[in-house]
């Protein structure tokens, strides 16, 4: 007997972020859509979230642009596009006021986001409610979320009991969030039972990742028991600490009976081809290959797949540190496993005496730097909790919510010592409304509030990086970062300094002085002038520099072709004679 029709979601979006610390740029989104829409297979796609908008600003991409092309494709085709929001924290790692979440959902809806996955990692319901409700006035899908995780609180009673609240308040969907993996498969399919058997008209999409190696059987379990949507990803970013790859979970669904769409497999091989193109183009310099590797490890700390590639940052970043202090005391030196390992351990000592806040954005990551600060301090041979950052203070203050667990007594007495205050009231009170402030920065700055406000949404959700988008700094600092990766991966491949610049210029054509005279960069109205970036893009008629010459001309320096800056070998005031390299710039267009 043929069983119900199971649906697919693909989060092309989530597959990036638990891989690496950037996202396709929106000219490569705009290349995949057509052979994700080819592949036939799926019901849904999640465009766009949080990092996936925070990472256009640090490219120096407008998020806006970037959402409108990417849904757009999908929207023609009839596949619904869906997005993650935080509840309170909307798309960022803080609590938002109450007048900026409810714009996100008109701007979103107007720029062709259908579905709104909205998610308290409290699973706190005073958080997700309102954003119900702002999503159904806006016109957008509201699916509301219970974050799994694994702990003595976190029962099929608990979340069920959540499911109910959030049913009533109006949310026609619910996603089972497995951001670690760690939900255990027969937990899982109770709690789709249960929730259906109780609302048999309420859609229930489940999304697990792949890291500790449960998923397989997760989806499983889900399906027997009523679920109608599986998220998945593809090659070559699923399984590691991503998602279950489209092609397997097709297979064993259909093998159990289940409808499930056919896979046009010549598309997925060209879609498959394309991602990898996108990571030997770029985003493969900041993808750590540790993400590609399964590991039961992941059981123990219940850390989601979604922020190993900047824990393992954070751990590389503090590692030559450690074993600094580890020579000084003459103990023996860690290796980054060893790290890792005490990392694990230490956020599983952490976390209960927390108050078993489930490990998903933003509090796996506040649970996560307490535990890593916990072993900077271990390791000098210093006390625990002596560093804990202010939002970590909210959540334990209750000042984002109620947790699911109760504080350790050690963490009370600490509360108290510093004069802190528990809380309990709504958390968004603690949080007034902004956008008039926002309005009038932008006014100020003549700045366009964009079609449906989504500008003025834009600098209100992410201001400071906003604001770094629009000067100009996020692009200069993020080409800077490339060029340093990739020197960095010449280098430990044995190239040398010499060789990497010989390398450099070999794609490159130099723009020589004509004659001699001092150099003389764009000149700025906003600070002192300087040497462009490297990345910066120049026309072919566009002025390169200025030469003043010893007979008192400012000359000229037209590129003669268009391309971008992969070194400059002369500064602001340097003097060149007649046949010098000012720099060089590549004609290919390496940068989009």
């Amino acid at each position: 007997m043929m069983k119900k029709e199971i649906k697919f979601s693909l989060v092309y979006r989530d597959m990036w972020q638990s891989s690496g610390k950037y996202q396709p740029r929106v000219d490569q989104l705009v290349r995949i859509a057509p052979l994700i829409i080819e592949m036939g297979c799926f019901a849904r796609v999640e465009t766009n979230g949080g990092a996936f908008e925070q990472v256009n600003l640090l490219y120096g991409e407008n998020p806006n642009n970037a959402v409108r092309a990417f849904t757009k494709p999908f929207r023609e085709a009839g596949i619904q596009t869906h997005m993650l929001d935080r509840g309170l924290n909307a798309l960022r790692m803080y609590p938002v006021p109450a007048d900026v979440r409810q714009l996100m959902y008109r701007v979103k809806h107007a720029q062709g986001v259908d579905i709104t996955r909205i998610f308290c990692g409290l699973n706190e319901t005073r958080n997700i409610i309102p954003s119900i409700k702002y999503a159904l006035e806006a016109g957008m899908i509201p699916q509301a979320t219970l974050c799994i995780t694994y702990s003595p609180v976190h029962t099929v009673a608990y979340y069920a009991g959540i499911a109910d609240k959030l049913i009533e308040a109006g949310a026609p969907e619910i996603c089972l969030k497995d951001m670690a993996g760690i939900g255990r498969p027969g937990m899982l399919g109770e709690l789709v039972k249960t929730i259906k058997e109780k609302h048999p008209e309420v859609l229930i999409q489940y999304h697990g990742h792949s890291g500790p190696g449960l998923s397989m059987a997760s989806i499983l379990e889900v399906c027997e028991n009523g679920a109608d949507i599986i998220d998945v990803a593809m090659e070559p970013m699923s399984w590691g600490k991503v998602h279950p790859d489209v092609i397997s979970v097709q297979a064993m669904l259909k093998d159990k009976g289940f409808q499930v769409p056919d896979i046009n497999m010549k598309a997925y091989m060209k879609a498959r081809a394309m991602t990898q193109e996108f990571i030997d183009d770029f985003l493969g310099y900041f993808m750590d290959p540790t993400n590609k590797h399964m590991s039961s490890l992941l059981l123990k700390c219940g850390l989601p797949g979604g922020m190993m590639g900047s824990m393992m940052a954070d751990l590389k970043g503090v590692h030559s540190g450690i074993n600094m202090i580890l020579r000084g005391k003459n103990e023996p030196e860690l290796s980054i496993d060893d790290l890792l390992v005490m990392l694990f351990d230490e956020v599983e000592y952490v976390w209960p005496k927390l108050g078993y806040p489930p490990l998903v954005t933003p509090f796996s990551q506040y649970v996560k730097n307490v535990a890593l600060m916990n072993v900077m301090q271990l390791v000098k041979g210093e006390e625990r909790w002596t560093m804990i950052d202010n939002h970590t203070w909210d959540m334990i203050l209750g000042k984002s919510g109620r947790l699911p667990g109760t504080l350790a007594p050690e963490i009370v007495e600490l509360a108290k010592a510093k004069g802190y205050e528990f809380v309990d009231t709504d958390p968004q009170l603690n949080y007034p409304d902004a956008l008039d402030e926002y309005r009038k920065e932008m006014d100020e700055n003549g700045w366009e509030y964009g079609e449906d406000d989504e500008e003025l949404f834009e600098l209100a959700m992410h201001d400071r990086q906003y604001r770094d988008f629009k000067s100009g700094a996020a692009k200069k600092r993020f080409q800077d970062e490339l060029q340093r990766a990739k020197d960095a991966a010449m280098a430990k491949s044995g190239y040398s300094e010499e060789e990497i610049k010989k390398l450099k210029r070999a794609k490159a054509d130099p723009v020589i002085a004509p004659a001699n005279g001092q150099v003389l960069w764009e000149v700025s109205v906003e600070g002192p002038s300087s040497a462009p970036f490297i990345g910066r893009k120049y026309q072919h008629d566009e002025v390169f520099c200025y030469l003043s010459t010893p007979w008192g001309e400012y000359e000229k320096i037209l590129p003669g072709f268009t391309g971008r800056v992969v070194e400059v070998c002369a500064q602001q005031g340097a003097n060149v004679r007649k046949g010098d390299v000012i720099a060089y710039i590549q004609r290919s267009d390496i940068f989009a």
